[in-house]
């Protein structure tokens, strides 16, 4: 036999093998099911009774159930979700909430509360849902345990407990609105500080920061994630050691180091922070993975009286950055030459000369009298889809131009008209609302449109 038959046997002996093998495999596949599961969080913290502050955006108190063999899953209240406090009712009490108000599907007392629901259960949707709440004549650092129980059709008892504190740790960061005047390629710096304002300590910090267009990292922190498809624009640094007392602060060494974009005029960063054992903000989005920095450790200091001057905002914090430059747009003379009735395309062109790009501006085009637009600017807004472009108000045409300009950057609009005479128009470049160029030149802003005869 040669050697290549050979080997085409033992290749097919092992394809026969690795097929026979992986039926057994896909046997056992079949065989796993998913399995019953309550899950309920491990740890929640309770706002003291009568005190509605707390943490900004803080996620509900979550139960989620399910019986992958019930006969039917949603709708139908077969099963059944006991939630027990007993021997914790000095720190805690149990609330039902139930919109209906009458045959309500749970029922019992502040210690035990009895549930009929589906076989599938989630207390952010269904209807009627059970809250551990502080219990009258606890304190801050009061805690318990609250007990949960449901009961799957097959007779099985999945059982789940979560710890309870009253009172809320509430971290909250210095936050500057505004950074004015900022020079044009300068380094802003800007300190990090993280306030507790709430009843009990901070047990571990996290700490995300973010860049948008503008400004950049002037370095990358050594303890900080930078995820791979925002490395450049976002940080996740976490400090699990870290314990913050009600009412003190601490301060992260270095402070923010940002490059200031010599191109933009506006920028933007923000910091959010939040206890660890508490998780961010309910819609705050932290992406897990990335690399650590290359560039000097987040290191924790004590706060100084000058460090905990200004204003400490809960939740995502936002500054402007408004750099000290200016942007001068310019709009051209246009002359439409044409017999009465012809159709003649004007071109509206606006520029900016720079030297920075104010991130927003509009063109306004009012047709000369006598003329009727019969075209304008479309764009796509599905396959084969199209809509005008600018916005028609008491017969001037408004063109947002996206993005604003770079510098010695244009953008043309055509408009076709149907000539019926002399007479003149204008165009002119404008701001939109939340920009303010600054311009240099501000008689170029606006040109007339003219029908000759």
């Amino acid at each position: 036999m040669s050697r290549r038959s050979t080997a085409l046997r033992r290749t097919a002996f092992c394809l026969a093998l690795t097929l026979l093998l992986g039926a057994f495999a896909g046997c056992g596949a079949i065989g796993d099911q998913k399995k019953s599961t309550i899950s309920v969080p491990e740890l929640f913290y309770l706002r003291p009774t009568g005190d509605h502050s707390g943490p900004t955006n803080k996620v509900p108190f979550h139960v989620e159930a399910e019986d992958v063999k019930a006969r039917s899953r949603y709708g139908t209240l077969d099963h059944e979700l006991i939630v027990d406090v007993t021997g914790s009712e000095g720190a805690v009490r149990l609330e039902i909430a139930d919109i209906r108000k009458k045959n309500p599907r749970c029922a019992g007392d502040a210690a035990r509360v009895v549930c009929h629901v589906s076989g599938t259960y989630n207390s952010w949707s269904d209807l009627d849902r059970v809250y551990p709440v502080a219990a009258h004549g606890s304190k801050p650092g009061d805690s318990g345990l609250v007990r949960f129980s449901f009961g799957t059709q097959k007779g099985k008892k999945l059982t789940a407990r979560t710890r309870v504190v009253v009172g809320e740790p509430v971290v909250k960061m210095r936050t500057t609105k505004v950074f004015k005047d900022v020079g044009p390629g300068s380094v802003l710096s800007a300190p990090v500080v993280v306030r507790n304002t709430g009843e009990v300590p901070v047990r571990g910090v996290g700490l995300k920061l973010a860049v948008q267009s503008g400004v950049s990292f002037e370095h990358r922190y050594g303890n900080c994630r930078y995820p791979e498809l925002q490395k450049d624009s976002l940080a996740v640094c976490e400090f699990p050691a870290l314990h913050i007392p009600p009412g003190r602060a601490v301060t992260l060494h270095p402070d923010l180091a940002l490059n200031v974009s010599t191109t933009e005029m506006y920028a933007s960063f923000h910091q959010e922070a939040w206890a660890l054992d508490m998780g961010p903000a309910k819609y705050s989005v932290v992406p897990k993975g990335g690399d650590l920095g290359d560039g000097p450790r987040l290191k924790v200091g004590a706060a100084t009286k000058a460090d905990l001057t200004g204003t400490f905002t809960g939740g995502d914090v936002w500054s402007q950055v408004r750099v000290d430059t200016h942007a001068d747009f310019e709009v051209s003379p246009v002359e439409v030459h044409g017999a009465r009735d012809s159709e003649q395309t004007v071109h509206l062109k606006v520029r900016n000369n720079g030297p920075a790009n104010p991130g927003g501006a509009k063109l306004l085009f009012a047709p000369p009298p006598g003329t009727t637009v019969v075209k304008q600017p479309m764009e796509a807004i599905d396959e084969d889809v199209y809509e005008p472009y600018c916005d028609l108000d008491e017969g001037t045409y408004s063109c947002f131009v996206q993005g604003g300009l770079d510098a010695g950057k244009a953008r043309t609009f055509d408009f076709t008209l149907r000539v019926g005479g002399p007479g003149e128009g204008s165009v002119r470049v404008t701001d939109t609302a939340d920009t303010g160029r600054r311009d240099p030149d501000p008689a170029n802003d606006t040109a007339p449109v003219t029908v000759l005869p």
